[in-house]
């Protein structure tokens, strides 16, 4: 490297973003994902002894999967090549892939081929790398966001472990933003930033787990921030608000309101009201909540309130979260509205939901009755002589393919669980019921 080299080095570290700048160096400086890399766990013992294998880092924006590579590269003795699956093709790949055999045979090096975004890269591109992960020419890191069982195919994934990364906790975000501020030779201690606490605890909340959102906003609200007679910068809540571009509301994802605005949606929901319903999963998605977590309440409530009066709900819902998990968000907030709006509008039932909690008082009060012996599947000998299977009968050899017999233990022979209601599906379920069980009381 000659000195116009070194100088755009200087000059590009000085410029890059907060994010970029902070970005930890080793372990000591690294925050989060103890599962994965905290001491004696398996990827980070194989790191520092220098036999990284192939892997997958699979987690949300701002984990730390781009870090964790970078990490890897200056602990270990391997040459890394980074690639973008967004802006790289085949011909890039054949590239590092030469440049790899021509290190090993020279410098008996091995290279480490860094893939952002890896699902970006179509089959063929994948196919292409797949080789030269097997014969060990490179030990490939892919990072993705998206499922590596759906995003990679099968012959890659078999030859990589995959390490699952989490969303940073508010706890180690407020770990990341307080050492930037803290850092005069990276961070923005020369700059004298002092974050009120209610603008710290807005920028941890709206980060959604991501350290470098969390990072890039306080940059800016920084930078936007005068600073006083005495030099020091004051970032206020307002200030980050603006930076994050997202107003502050009241909820906490972790407190009273969050609770508060969920029960209002489920019971918006219960009440056949959409537009209230509407209203309640705005507050809790501007509001910066996980649509995860909205859309699991969602599919209890299609099982728990509408049931089989609509057996489509559940569908519908499961839908919604299918939709958020691939378009993520904010596209996903129609899918959740459209889900939410069914929902609120089907017929309601919680025919399954009683029946289901009278099954568990009986379990719980009656234990393990035996199966009656005509229930029994006599697969021995054995077993047909003590009369496993007499008397069953087959309800294909009767009439509308039904016949009534007993299929309860004998200490509950005559209890009744389901009960269907009038609307919807239900109506019709109930019509074959009475009609097939003629003879129940």
């Amino acid at each position: 490297m000659d000195l116009f080299d070194l100088s755009r080095e200087q000059l590009r570290e000085r410029e890059a973003p907060l994010a970029a700048r902070m970005r930890p160096r080793n372990f000591d400086e690294f925050v989060g994902q103890e599962h994965v890399v905290g001491r004696g766990r398996v990827l980070r013992k194989s790191i520092e002894a220098d036999q990284v294998p192939s892997m997958i880092l699979w987690g949300p924006p701002g984990s730390g999967k781009t870090t964790l590579a970078y990490i890897v590269a200056s602990l270990t003795k391997s040459h890394y090549s980074p690639l973008s699956a967004v802006s790289s093709g085949v011909a890039d790949l054949r590239r590092v892939v030469e440049e790899a055999r021509e290190r090993r045979g020279l410098y008996q090096q091995r290279t480490i081929l860094f893939i952002d975004e890896i699902h970006r890269f179509n089959k063929a591109q994948q196919d292409a790398v797949l080789p030269y992960v097997e014969d060990g020419t490179i030990t490939l890191i892919g990072a993705t966001t998206e499922n590596p069982s759906f995003e990679v195919i099968s012959p890659l994934l078999s030859r990589c472990r995959v390490f699952t990364l989490s969303a940073l906790s508010d706890e180690e975000l407020e770990v990341i933003v307080n050492g930037a501020l803290a850092d005069g030779e990276r961070g923005l201690a020369r700059l004298r930033v002092e974050l009120e606490a209610g603008a710290l605890k807005h920028l941890v909340g709206m980060s959604n787990g991501d350290g470098r959102t969390a990072l890039n906003a306080l940059e800016l609200a920084a930078l936007s921030t005068r600073p006083d007679v005495e030099g020091k910068r004051t970032v206020d809540l307002p200030t980050i608000e603006e930076a994050m571009q997202r107003r502050s509301l009241l909820y906490d994802k972790a407190g009273e309101e969050h609770y508060n605005l969920i029960s209002a949606l489920h019971k918006s929901l219960r009440g056949s009201d959409p537009d209230a319903s509407l209203y309640w999963l705005g507050r809790m998605l501007e509001a910066g909540e996980d649509p995860l977590y909205i859309v699991r309440r969602l599919i209890r409530f299609a099982s728990e309130d509408v049931g089989l009066a609509d057996p489509q709900a559940l569908t519908v819902a499961v839908a919604a979260q299918q939709a958020v998990h691939f378009v993520g968000m904010p596209e996903g907030n129609l899918a959740l509205a459209e889900a939410v709006v069914y929902l609120a509008t089907a017929p309601k039932s919680n025919s399954l939901y009683r029946a289901y909690s009278e099954v568990q008082h009986d379990i719980r009060r009656t234990g393990s009755p035996p199966v009656p012996l005509h229930l029994r599947n006599p697969v021995t000998s054995l077993m047909r002589e003590v009369g496993y299977g007499d008397g069953y009968k087959y309800a294909h050899d009767y009439e509308g393919h039904f016949v009534e017999q007993q299929n309860m233990p004998d200490s509950l022979k005559d209890r009744r669980y389901y009960s269907p209601g009038d609307l919807g599906f239900e109506a019709e379920v109930k019509a074959r019921m009475k009609e097939w069980w003629k003879g129940r009381k």
